[in-house]
């Protein structure tokens, strides 16, 4: 651990005893008190998880919302000043570079929040794209992340925001803290009510103290990388690396509905258009195995004995029983309730084609 990279918040983690690990580099908790005890928390209470490692990207300028918009693959022109927008950020072969959320505070100027892996790649590929009266800097460095998430989070938020916590999902707003300008964002990987807050990275020890102190009542307590993956996976979001990468197209993992084909040019639209008209080989899907069988990364996805596919991730979800995973299959074989098989470790296990996500918060 002591070779890696530590977030503001390491010696919060090493007081709370917990587990570190490698992770992009960083020194990161993947648990404190149990994977299946931080689920539940988030699930029913309300966690906090050190996403600091995570990359922040600044475009500014007078041009800068073009800037970006033929970057990606969504429409900055779909929403407003003070809303941030899901979207993928694509070479020019279609291949997802990576996934993001932008931060629209402006029309000149864009904030942008990429994964930690991809930090460097990203920001030389959106460097060597970049068109316009527009600036980029990266300002990973500056910014440390606290994520707010479960039912509970509203309510603990709105203690130490106010003002901000009445914002709507997938809204921004400027706040202070500590005497320093943060961010104040209503998004998140759980599925579950709540925020993601930057600050300075001299204020993070600070904010998540606060956060503990004040959400004792709400049953506030720390969830680290294996219940954030637990849960992003309950809810079929993609995981970079695993469910998504360079050799994936947004069209093959489902997130044609953050692609806009229509909209003008972007980098990769051509071969994304050629690939729809062609027609998607391979989609992502969600699968439920049955017979005591857990998918794991890698395992062959098998239909009729014929090997058709791949899991990119999979566990037992926590919140249902159920054994869950995403894969790759032919797109003739997506349709749910399809019928096919997981090799698990040698042994063929049944599986199905589900409707995603696998669970729904608050249902």
């Amino acid at each position: 651990m002591a070779d890696l990279a530590q977030t503001p918040l390491y010696a919060v983690h090493q007081r709370l005893g917990g587990r570190l690990v490698e992770f992009a580099g960083y020194a990161m908790p993947v648990q404190y008190d149990g994977i299946l005890a931080e689920h539940e928390r988030v699930r029913t209470r309300v966690g906090l998880f050190d996403v600091s490692h995570m990359g922040e990207v600044r475009v500014t300028g007078p041009e800068a919302l073009e800037a970006v918009n033929r970057l990606v693959t969504n429409d900055l022109h779909r929403v407003g000043d003070g809303r941030a927008l899901y979207t993928a950020l694509c070479d020019t072969d279609g291949g997802i570079v990576d996934d993001l959320i932008l931060y629209r505070l402006s029309a000149t100027e864009i904030f942008i929040c990429v994964n930690a892996a991809n930090r460097a790649a990203d920001v030389a590929h959106m460097r060597a794209h970049l068109t316009g009266d527009a600036r980029l800097e990266d300002e990973s460095d500056r910014w440390a992340q606290i994520a707010v998430q479960g039912p509970n989070a509203p309510e603990l938020l709105a203690r130490v925001f106010p003002k901000a916590a009445k914002l709507k999902p997938f809204r921004v707003a400027q706040v202070d803290y500590g005497g320093r300008p943060a961010y104040f964002a209503t998004t998140g990987y759980t599925g579950e009510r709540g925020a993601e807050v930057y600050v300075a990275p001299e204020a993070a020890e600070a904010l998540w103290n606060e956060l503990t102190e004040r959400g004792q009542d709400l049953g506030v307590g720390p969830a680290g990388l294996g219940a954030r993956d637990t849960l992003r996976l309950e809810m079929a979001y993609c995981l970079y690396g695993n469910d998504i990468d360079r050799t994936t197209t947004p069209l093959e993992a489902g997130l044609g509905w953050v692609t806009r084909l229509d909209k003008p040019g972007f980098v990769g639209k051509d071969a994304l258009v050629a690939q729809e008209a062609a027609g998607v080989p391979r989609k992502l899907v969600g699968l439920e195995v049955f017979d005591r069988g857990i998918p794991r990364h890698g395992y062959p996805v098998l239909h009729q004995g014929r090997q058709v596919g791949h899991v990119t991730s999979g566990t037992k979800s926590p919140s249902t029983g159920r054994a869950i995973g995403l894969a790759y299959v032919e797109a003739a074989l997506s349709a749910p309730g399809t019928e096919l098989a997981v090799d698990c470790r040698g042994k063929e296990k049944p599986a199905r084609v589900v409707e995603t996500p696998f669970y729904q918060p608050g249902k």
